[in-house]
């Protein structure tokens, strides 16, 4: 189970903090190396209606995920389009600042969290630590404090996409950042996934006798464009977080949070067994629609959420009344296991 501990330190905190254990990170000589691309050909991409976009003619087009902040203000993944480059980890974060042309490729209502006008100025991939290190100009501090720990989801989050990337820390023209200018949020660790994205604490959850487990709901714009959107929910603690997965994704979204459940309602799980890398889930026919097929928005969502809380190269069986012979209302099988999707939320140029 991954290490969660700046989440249980909240209560104490007052406030969602990141994990701070005092390892010095930048202890020895960094070397620049060009980042790995985000892996291609694998299964089939995640989105819902994925909407065609206007934006610059790309020559040589490779396809990379960022995370912006759509009209209900949640950090979200968009899958778009930058120049083929060895710099692609850059051009991925260059796509993320307000007002890049790049940015123009995200569906409408979303927006760019980077503040405009910041150049990065390098990034270094220290490897043997998976720690990738962003240098950014001055302008990079000039942000709305409510958008701070959006910012550091958002680049966090697009830089762990990355499979030599686990960890991010940040820097302003070459210094070191301590903490965030505008909301003091203290950076002496570096970021991961372990922080968490659209954070949520239901009531009756305690930070200290929690677990995180990120799920994947649906958002749509105003133009009817659906996507899947993380979110990081506390639960009472388990160690059974495939379990707690399922259950959670059941139970849908928080009622005020302007995102649609996934799972057909009653839908029921029977029971769930994990073994090395395959994690099979096994549903009531409940999970079905009235032509006996399961929603393929449930699917996908189980599949990326899983994934999500147990690493990218689990695979997921999903059986109805333990029958393996399962397709969605989009015509595809389920009958084998599945990997996790190359892109969540592809636009179409």
């Amino acid at each position: 189970m991954k290490s969660y501990k700046w989440i249980r330190r909240a209560a104490v905190a007052g406030m969602v903090v990141l994990l701070t254990s005092g390892c010095s990170v930048l202890g020895t000589k960094e070397h620049s190396q060009s980042i790995d691309p985000p892996p291609t050909g694998a299964d089939a991409n995640a989105a819902g209606d994925a909407k065609p976009v206007t934006a610059p003619v790309i020559q040589n087009p490779s396809q990379i995920t960022v995370y912006a902040k759509d009209d209900n203000d949640f950090i979200a993944p968009v899958g778009i389009n930058v120049e083929k480059s060895v710099d692609v980890a850059k051009k991925a974060l260059e796509a993320m600042v307000d007002g890049n042309p790049a940015s123009a490729q995200m569906p409408a209502g979303f927006k760019a969290v980077i503040p405009k006008g910041t150049t990065v100025k390098g990034i270094n991939i220290l490897k043997d630590q998976k720690l990738a290190v962003i240098d950014f100009s001055k302008a990079f501090t000039d942000y709305n404090v409510q958008d701070e720990r959006k910012i550091l989801e958002a680049i966090t989050w697009t830089m762990t996409g990355f499979p030599s990337v686990e960890k991010v820390q940040l820097r302003v023209e070459g210094k070191e950042l301590k903490e965030m200018p505008q909301g003091a949020t203290p950076l002496d660790e570096p970021l991961s996934r372990a922080m968490g994205i659209n954070l949520e604490k239901p009531e009756g959850v305690d930070y200290g006798q929690s677990t995180p487990v990120t799920l994947y709901f649906l958002g749509q714009s105003a133009d009817n464009y659906k996507y899947y959107v993380p979110v990081t929910r506390l639960v009472h603690r388990t160690d059974n977080v495939a379990q707690a997965v399922i259950n959670e994704l059941i139970a849908g979204p928080a009622q005020s949070k302007g995102l649609a459940a996934v799972m057909t309602p009653g839908a029921e799980l029977k029971q769930i067994k994990q073994a090395e890398d395959l994690i099979t889930v096994d549903f009531t026919d409940k999970v079905l629609g009235p032509d006996k097929k399961a929603p393929a928005d449930a699917l996908k969502a189980v599949v990326l959420s899983l994934t999500e809380n147990e690493g990218a190269s689990t695979k997921v069986q999903i059986t109805v009344n333990g029958d393996a012979k399962v397709s969605t209302d989009d015509n595809q099988s389920y009958s084998k296991p599945v990997s996790r999707p190359t892109s969540v939320n592809p636009v179409k140029m």
